[in-house]
């Protein structure tokens, strides 16, 4: 793969040459077919489209790590993973009704430290019980005396943990989530972790959890609609907990206000907007469960992240013994992809321990990545070839979802101006109109041609700028980038060729009260999105 991009970039940079003012017309092609057409007064680029797969925010393979004995491996971060799961328990958290929001900040502050260095965000879910005892679950620090131990259970202080009599499945829980206080303690601990994580830029979506084995909402259920895991009839305050869906509905509605929050079930919470987190993708036995009760939902997709985890290690995949093996059979592999489609998946675990130094595994890695998520394709990008201080001058493209999601929240565009030798901004504009959350993939996805049989809309933007700022006569270079709100830095890349380490996509010269002599950007000045590892964001 190394000396085709080589063997690529040196044949273009042969036949690459600069295209002179009196040059009008179409000009030769960049890279992969992009061109460069200058014509009464304005410049018309349309940028190569990056074929690999992206490393871009809050999307595609998601990571998880066991605090203290998942070591972090040196080629971190890896090539396309930038949101991880955390798993947060509720004693560390608030181990007592008095403890204040303060200790949900320090302990996040513990577990998250380092993550806007590298441009990670994070998937907080807050849990109780890891594993009960009955299903092979031991306490905490039975085989670790590490503090943030994921393992075991977790109950506040002033709360008793739960026991089960195992003798007699009638029986209710005592304790634990029957305690008379729990759903209030419920309540009060949602509302703290909103204030803490609703405007903490290191939260990409939180996960509903809370209630049973990891906070997946089973051992005990949140609801009757299906039938328990392990035990054969609905029984309450054992199998399920009335009127905890409400709790839990009401709390984090109430809490997050611009973090999208994530449910385990797509039946549960028919009466709230959540978005989904379903770990158990592409199992035959959750089919139905799963896959059929996520098609139900409709347009839920086009404002909620769909993810979730492709758990390999039981059920009819059994067989699977890695995330590898998972990805390199073909019948799986495809049927990942074919329900990442139709259920316009955003992110799926898996990527944690892979081991992306096997040849193997990385284009099936790049083909999961890739179709995941928001993969937004520039095109048409229009500019005058000069403009004057203190003048309005207009700006447009558009932009094509080529990927199964949006993006969820509306990050600023920004325009600016380079320095044509240094390529340091010297003059940048956010601008006004997009709504990068309403650029939608297609949909209604054709498995047997692998299209969307409704092909994604291209979004146009148009708007006038103005150059309010006196710049030195001369050549600069126009480019555009999507920026991180979290201290106002470029992140979100687009799919093409034309790119700068730093996060910023060039697209041609521009003059300051000046024509430029030449407009396209060699192909060799660019710089591959996959080796850049420069970006990050800040905690405000």
């Amino acid at each position: 793969m190394k000396k085709f991009i080589f063997i690529t970039g040196l044949l273009m940079s042969i036949f690459f040459y600069s295209c002179k003012e009196e040059d009008h017309g179409i000009l030769p092609p960049i890279e992969g077919g992009g061109t460069i057409e200058v014509k009464d007064g304005r410049v018309t680029v349309n940028p190569a489209e990056y074929l690999y797969a992206i490393r871009n925010p809050m999307k595609g393979l998601r990571e998880f790590f066991g605090p203290g004995y998942d070591k972090v491996r040196d080629e971190y971060p890896y090539p396309y993973g930038s949101i991880i799961k955390e798993y947060m328990q509720w004693n560390m958290l608030e181990n007592n009704e008095s403890d204040g929001v303060d200790k949900i900040i320090a302990y996040s502050n513990h577990r998250w430290q380092g993550v806007e260095d590298i441009n990670v965000k994070v998937i907080p879910r807050i849990y109780i019980v890891w594993m009960e005892p009955w299903h092979g679950g031991y306490a905490k620090n039975t085989h670790t005396d590490n503090p943030d131990d994921l393992n075991g259970w977790h109950w506040p202080s002033d709360i008793p943990g739960e026991t089960y009599d195992e003798d007699d499945l009638n029986a209710p829980i005592i304790g634990g989530y029957c305690h008379p206080t729990f759903q209030e303690r419920v309540k009060k601990l949602v509302e703290k972790a909103g204030q803490a994580w609703d405007n903490d830029p290191r939260v990409a979506y939180v996960e509903m959890g809370i209630i049973g084995e990891f906070g997946e909402h089973h051992d005990p259920d949140i609801t009757t609609v299906w039938a328990p895991h392990d035990q054969p009839n609905h029984v309450e305050n054992r199998t399920w907990l009335p009127g905890i869906e409400k709790v839990l509905g009401d709390a984090f509605t109430a809490a997050f206000k611009n973090k999208k929050v994530m449910v385990r079930y797509a039946y549960e919470f028919k009466d709230y907007e959540f978005g989904i987190y379903w770990d158990s993708w592409a199992i035959d036995e959750e089919k139905v469960r799963g896959y059929e009760e996520m098609k139900k939902l409709g347009d839920r997709w086009k404002t909620q992240p769909i993810g979730g985890e492709i758990t390999w290690n039981w059920g009819s995949l059994y067989k699977f013994k890695s995330f590898e093996e998972v990805v390199a059979d073909e019948k799986t592999r495809d049927l990942v992809i074919q329900q990442i489609r139709d259920l316009h998946c955003n992110h799926l675990g898996g990527i944690t321990w892979a081991n992306f130094n096997d040849p193997s595994f990385e284009p099936n890695a790049e083909l999961l990545q890739k179709t995941m998520g928001y993969r937004f394709v520039l095109s048409n990008f229009s500019y005058p070839t000069s403009i004057k201080p203190d003048e309005p001058f207009k700006i447009s493209f558009d932009v094509t979802n080529t990927g199964s999601s949006p993006f969820y929240y509306d990050w600023p565009v920004e325009i600016s101006l380079l320095n044509s030798q240094t390529k340091e901004v010297v003059w940048s504009k956010t601008l006004k109109t997009p709504k990068i959350s309403q650029w939608m993939p297609g949909d209604n996805w054709n498995n047997s041609t692998n299209v969307y049989t409704q092909p994604a809309t291209p979004n146009h933007v148009e708007e006038e700028l103005t150059l309010d700022k006196k710049l030195d006569t001369g050549d600069y270079i126009i480019s555009i980038a999507v920026l991180d709100p979290a201290g106002m830095l470029p992140s979100l890349r687009f799919a093409v060729q034309n790119y700068f380490e730093g996060g910023r996509h060039p697209m041609g010269h521009i003059g300051v009260n000046t024509e430029p002599i030449y407009f396209e950007i060699p192909v060799s000045s660019f710089n591959d999105m996959r080796q850049d590892k420069t970006l990050k964001y800040k905690i405000q």
